[in-house]
């Protein structure tokens, strides 16, 4: 293994010799600071001094601003009114000025005796313009609370998926991952879920326009909006935040073109988990289960033959420049990446175009095109299956060097008969999509106060699937071979248009937004599959049966909004703002098409007040407020109607025929959630930032999928029903440790906790689903457990044990012990847990470091209080029911009961089992907390005068990690999991789980 991590490394470095081969001239090469300004008094002098008053933007004094000549330690401090002096032996010596909460600013001294230094105040991010819901403010002057990371702090780790990009990023932004697999996204929760059975995701904003396509290397920053004074305008689908995706925009300026490359390799990282190898597992089977030595002749590794070292591959190309009147920025990217399961990838096109241009002095037009081209190849859920549960006793190749097929080999042992190897030379799955997005956009100066703006955005998407089986593989087998084909197409179009009136009135200023906006989309799908095909014949033309009967939809649905927004402030003080939204949606009932919405904020600046004014401590201080209501329709598109099944069960005599499947509700209207937060920005010496946020978030008329009675001729009706809260407190401190000189240090800490609580559910029900891992009950957790509790083992007879609750006469509830399994399975003994699948606090932490030209970062994510369900164990930690599978070597201070007396966390072995002992219970739920060193990231930037020479302005060369180590109690692969409750996403659980992978990566950067 050492070997091949060599050769792979080599691979690496080599490829960026070119580049390195520049480092020794440029290590002597000063830099050309774009800060620096020249003096030009020249004098012939071989040493004189240099005097000088170092004061702010406001014209006052600076006292002690450190003064060094560059690369060296001489130096000086400005005394109490600013004045200075300092000798200097070498013309063109560089003094550097530094100072606490201002900007550090570099002058070559071409033999000027006296210096007038004016130093800029360094309140980063405060002066940063965000956009926030329709239309962009300095981040001072914000009333809500939002999160914002730039394109620098987002590209750290490598991923093509925005989601996996923002983890750890933004407190109060949770993501989280099942899997490992390069073609699933992560999921996104932003302040704890408010909802049972809609969506969880957020909104994205793309460029201003709700959706749209982007790649995540032309997103130029996020705006995370997470209160309703900032996600109200965008009504209905604002409920769980809204992630506004700023892509980059050409600048006035000769042509840049900018060539970014990233080669590595990645490797499947386990954990603490270790499967038996031929020994161990003979070892263990032989206390209960008569296992012939000969099988000790093979000893298969199954997850090496599954994963791979995965390469991957990131190439971008962007040109970038224009006039006063018309600019422009162009990139093609190519990003390919190799999942660490066997013939499992991701590969990506992406090409963007975006020009905006002056037409007239009162027209501005932009026209924004995007194009993403994906071809996924889908990992064989038989290839991670067997890797953990197939026996080592059984070979994966034969004397030829050929796959073994399980069914056909008289030795194999193991239960399923599978080799996916073998499958793997004939079985594939993938999906190919080509989505494109087009914008215009026009921003007319009907006067010096009023805008007059049309945004307008066509989607286009087409996309296929492709699942073979072989009729030569186990999959396909039974039916002579299968095919399934699929085919999506979906549209959708938008208009925006806006009307904004804009004054200041001596101290006041005054914003007044109008917005009409409708939206309709345009999906279709098919499915059809074939079998009886031909081996090694995949088209649908060649199958000789219908395998199911094939099925289509065609969907239309329309949004149309109506909003109005009045923006106050006076002299920068006092901010108030209020929204009215009015929309309707096709998605709910008739009797309840529209809904309104409304969203207040108010924010107090505290460090413009006369009594905090040129403040040196507290140099930023504001307190925010905001309420409102926001809605949520993440639904199927045709929830409210009654809906009917046609099939060929329904038919009589040859004629179609329809069954009832779905009863219709006219009264289905959105979920209303109610929100309040209140929070607080403030800045220390310009040099420590700290937001802090306390918000309380009501969901009520929650959308529920209500399951009927097969009495009813129905499957399930649409229901509003229910109310969850969350409450939180989440916060952002960034602290600029070294700012002076060569050496800069800045680190970053966020934290967010959150907690969730069902208030009541329809009708008076205490619970819905009362019979699931992750029942919904009144008073508690909606990531709550609800299972047998696990007592352990009986330390006399090695038998498991459950506690089983029992009611005597006078309704006294009582706890005894109990080995049978099917007495506290019911109802009755079934408990909650106290447990939670959703964390008691999440958040990230990040130091960076730069001296010169180097660069290190590291960064880290963590997540506490999560349980995990690790139903894998189900498979390979039974107790001797599945002698058939291979088994997990047992976690430290793990151990099995042997001898009466034994106290052991894992009852007797017995084949069959021992009572039921690996069924669903508290036993296989673990703490899922962990930390993760999530990047950590070498850089060099090679300095100007070095690479001009070779004709690029900018060149930088890096060396990247991700995933490099998990702190974690978890006994499985990895205890990230999902905390979404929607789509494939499953709260809380782990299963058979496709790994993390971890990743070493170099880059090599430059600008023409």
């Amino acid at each position: 293994m050492k070997n091949k991590f060599s050769k792979i490394l080599y691979r690496l470095v080599t490829s960026g010799v070119a580049v390195m081969s520049l480092l020794p001239s440029a290590l002597n090469a000063a830099p050309d600071n774009g800060t620096t300004n020249r003096i030009s008094q020249r004098i012939n002098a071989a040493e004189f001094t240099v005097k000088g008053t170092v004061t702010s933007a406001e014209k006052e004094a600076l006292p002690g601003v450190t003064i060094v000549v560059k690369g060296t330690s001489q130096g000086t401090t400005s005394d109490a009114n600013g004045n200075f002096s300092l000798s200097i032996s070498t013309p063109g010596s560089t003094l550097i000025f530094s100072f606490i909460g201002y900007a550090t600013r570099e002058v070559v001294v071409d033999g000027a005796k006296t210096l007038d230094i004016v130093l800029e105040s360094d309140v980063k991010g405060l002066d940063e313009v965000v956009v926030v819901g329709y239309s962009a403010k300095k981040l001072r002057y914000l009333s809500s609370s939002v999160s914002t990371i730039n394109n620098e702090k987002l590209r750290d780790v490598t991923s093509n998926e925005l989601p996996n990009l923002l983890q750890g990023k933004a407190p109060g932004v949770v993501v989280s991952s099942g899997s490992g697999d390069p073609t699933k996204a992560a999921s996104i929760v932003i302040r704890g879920a408010g909802t049972i059975s809609a969506g969880t995701s957020p909104l994205y904003v793309v460029d201003g326009n709700i959706d749209g396509t982007y790649n995540p290397v032309d997103v130029e920053s996020i705006t995370v909006l997470k209160d309703v004074a900032a996600t109200g305008l965008y009504g209905s689908r604002a409920a769980n935040g809204v992630i506004i995706v700023n892509t980059k925009m050409g600048k006035a300026g000769k042509t840049e073109i900018s060539v970014n490359n990233t080669l590595g390799f990645a490797e499947a990282s386990s954990g603490k988990f270790k499967l038996m190898n031929s020994q161990q597992l003979y070892d263990y089977q032989s206390s209960f289960y008569p296992r012939d030595p000969s099988a000790l002749s093979t000893n298969t590794n199954w997850w090496n033959e599954a994963f791979r070292t995965a390469f991957v591959n990131n190439h971008n190309i962007s040109a970038s420049g224009g006039t006063d009147k018309t600019t422009y920025y162009i990139s093609a990217n190519y990003y390919k990446e190799q999942g660490t399961v066997v013939e499992n990838d991701k590969t990506g096109y992406n090409f963007r175009a975006n020009m905006k241009s002056h037409l007239t002095s009162k027209l501005t037009a932009s026209v924004l095109f995007n194009g993403q081209y994906t071809k996924d190849n889908y990992q064989n859920s038989n290839t991670l299956y067997d890797a953990y549960v197939n026996l080592p006793f059984d070979p994966a190749y034969d004397a030829n060097g050929a796959p073994v097929d399980g069914r056909y080999y008289p030795k194999w042992l193991g239960r399923d008969r599978e080799n996916f190897l073998q499958s793997l030379q004939y079985n594939y799955a993938n999906g190919k999509s080509l989505r494109t997005s087009l914008d215009v956009n026009l921003d007319y100066d009907l006067t010096k106060n009023i805008t007059l703006s049309s945004y307008n955005r066509a989607n286009f998407s087409n996309g296929s699937t492709v699942t073979y089986y072989d009729r030569r593989t186990k999959q396909g087998g039974a039916n002579g071979g299968e095919l399934y084909n699929g085919n999506t197409n979906a549209n959708r179009l938008l208009t925006s248009n806006r009307i904004r009136y804009s004054e200041d009135f001596g101290k006041h200023s005054l914003t007044v937004l109008g917005v009409a906006e409708a939206e309709t989309s345009y999906n279709y799908y098919a499915t059809v599959s074939g079998k009886g095909l031909p081996a090694g014949h995949d088209v649908m033309s060649v199958a000789t049966n219908v395998l199911t009967s094939p099925t289509a939809y065609s969907e239309q649905v329309a949004f149309r909004k109506f909003l109005g927004q009045a923006d106050y402030s006076y002299d920068n003080r006092y901010f108030l703002v209020g929204s009215f939204v009015n929309e309707f949606s096709s998605l709910f009932g008739k009797n309840n098409s529209s809904a309104n919405f409304y969203q207040l904020g108010a924010s107090w600046v505290l460090s413009n007040e006369n009594f905090l004014k040129n403040n040196k401590t507290l140099t930023f201080a504001k307190i925010r407020l905001s309420h409102g209501i926001v809605g949520n329709a993440t639904i199927p598109n045709f929830a409210s109607l009654g809906l009917y099944s046609i099939s060929q069960s329904a038919s009589y005599a040859g004629l179609p025929g329809a069954s009832p499947f779905q009863k219709g509700n006219p009264d289905l209207t959105w979920e209303k959630i109610k929100s309040s937060n209140i929070g607080a920005d403030i800045s220390l010496w310009n040099r420590a930032d700290l937001s802090i946020d306390v918000y309380n978030k009501t969901s009520d008329d929650l959308l529920y999928q209500k399951p009927l009675t097969a009495t009813t001729g129905y499957s399930y009706v649409w229901v509003n029903a229910g109310s969850v809260r969350n409450r939180g407190v989440e916060f952002n401190l960034t602290t600029r440790n070294f700012t002076g000189g060569d050496f800069t240090w800045e680190t970053n800490l966020n934290m967010a906790f959150n907690r969730n609580k069902i208030l009541e559910l329809s009708n008076g029900a205490a619970t819905f689903a009362p019979g699931n891992r992750l029942p919904l009950a009144a008073g508690h957790d909606m990531g709550e457990y609800n299972l047998p509790i696990w007592a352990g083992v009986n330390p006399e007879n090695g038998d498991p044990q459950w506690e089983k609750l029992v009611t005597d006469a006078n309704g006294v509830i009582t706890k005894e012990l109990t080995n049978v399994y099917s007495s506290v399975q019911t109802a009755q003994s079934r408990q909650f847990t106290g447990k939670s699948a959703t964390p008691k606090f999440t958040g990230g932490f990040s130091n960076t470091f730069s001296y010169k030209g180097f660069t290190v970062s590291a960064f880290f994510n963590f997540v506490y209080g999560s349980w995990v369900y690790n139903d894998s164990r189900f498979y390979f930690d039974n107790d001797g029911l599945y002698e058939s599978y291979n088994a997990m070597v047992l976690a430290k201070g793990w151990s099995r009961w042997e001898k009466p007396g034994d106290v052991a966390t894992h009852p007797k072995p017995i084949v069959g089992g021992n009572k039921d002992s690996n069924q669903s219970s508290s036993r296989y739920l673990e703490d899922g907390s962990y930390i993760r060193l999530r990047n950590v990231r070498v850089g060099y930037t090679i300095p100007a005068r070095a690479v001009k020479k070779i004709g690029f302005s900018r060149a930088n060369i890096f060396l990247s990690a991700d995933n490099l180590w998990t702190g974690t109690k978890f006994s499985g692969t990895d205890p990230e999991v999902s905390f979404a409750r929607e789509g494939e996403f499953a709260l809380g659980l782990s299963s058979i789980k496709y790994p993390i992978s971890r990743k070493f990566l170099l880059g090599v950067n430059f600008t023409l």
